[in-house]
């Protein structure tokens, strides 16, 4: 009675659940998986899971339940279609020893409401943080910087009327301009780092090298750059580009532990496409609880939304994560 009651129970309620062993087997299904998994129950049981789903599913399967069987809690969030899942994975123990892997899947489609008013919130937020950032570094280009440059000037036409007069006063007024010139390439780099559109200003490539040089400087690993210099871009594409690379390397160099970074903006028939890969210990873009996920990403979905790209992001624990951002085709 206990058992069969157990069975109506999982068979019956919202959720889909399955039960896989360490040969990666269907042991037992509840519920229709059709919707997450793509096939019904009767065509996964007992089956073995990379022969029984397509393979792209199956890889992506096969390494959250491996974690599963090593003793990991996985909470994730899976889109099929137009379709949300909450999915856990854990790790079943028979006395002391784990010999199976559970999944427990329930579609929460109806919250995405409330999720998309609050990333709409947040974007909004970027936003104003957008407008922010270019009115400072338009202050400090425009204001600071160039009354810096006059004061330099100023300083010089001293220096030379002194420096005859009195070589000891002339030498001194060389060191504050020397002091001011450090000042004034700063406040320039600030202002290109705060200011997206320098991209438009200055060139793709050209951003990308500054950013390279910001992260060797306390990055151990690898950056390379890689851009196909006969490729023109549209600058409001190429100012995306340049943010979600941004995003992407700034994610690898705090999240993944990778000695290697690689950059590349290549042509397609369509316009531009990046890639960001790096060789680190990967993640799988559904985990609700891990560090790549947040406003990392949702910056990188904003920057791609607003310039018509379209965003992938590929993790594992053995092959790093790729970041690729590509113009899509004309229709």
């Amino acid at each position: 009675m206990i058992a069969s009651l157990a069975d109506a129970f999982l068979e019956q309620s919202p959720t889909c659940n399955w039960v896989v062993d360490r040969e990666l087997i269907f042991c037992r299904i509840y519920g229709d998986p059709v919707p997450i998994l793509g096939k019904t129950g009767g065509q996964l049981e007992g089956r073995r899971l990379c022969e029984a789903l397509d393979p792209e599913l199956a890889a992506t399967w096969k390494e959250r339940l491996s974690r599963a069987l090593e003793g990991e809690m996985l909470s994730l969030r899976d889109r099929r279609g137009n379709r949300t899942w909450h999915v856990s994975i854990f790790p079943i123990s028979d006395e002391s020893r784990i010999c199976y892997a559970g999944v427990l899947a329930r579609e929460f489609t109806p919250w995405n409401r409330a999720e998309q008013e609050l990333r709409y919130t947040v974007l909004g937020a970027l936003k104003a943080m957008e407008f922010e950032r270019k009115s400072a570094s338009r202050f400090l280009h425009d204001s600071v910087g160039q009354n810096l440059t006059a004061l330099g000037l100023q300083l010089d036409l001293v220096r030379m009327d002194l420096e005859t007069v009195s070589p000891e006063i002339g030498r001194r007024i060389a060191e504050v301009q020397k002091m001011l010139g450090d000042m004034m390439e700063a406040v320039r780099e600030y202002s290109y780092e705060l200011n997206p559109s320098t991209v438009e200003r200055a060139g793709l490539r050209s951003a990308l090298d500054r950013l390279a040089g910001r992260v060797r400087a306390r990055f151990t690993g690898s950056l390379r750059i890689n851009v196909d210099p006969s490729l023109k871009i549209d600058p409001r594409i190429a100012s995306a580009l340049y943010q979600i690379a941004q995003e992407a390397v700034e994610n690898a160099v705090q999240h993944s532990s990778c000695s290697l970074i690689e950059i590349a903006v290549k042509s397609t028939r369509s316009g531009g496409f990046l890639e960001i890969r790096d060789n680190g210990k990967g993640f799988d873009p559904s985990d609700l609880q891990g560090n790549f996920r947040g406003l990392g990403l949702l910056t990188m979905e904003h920057y791609a939304a607003q310039a018509g790209l379209d965003l992938s992001i590929a993790s594992n624990r053995e092959a790093g994560t790729t970041v690729r951002a590509v113009s899509p085709e004309p229709a």
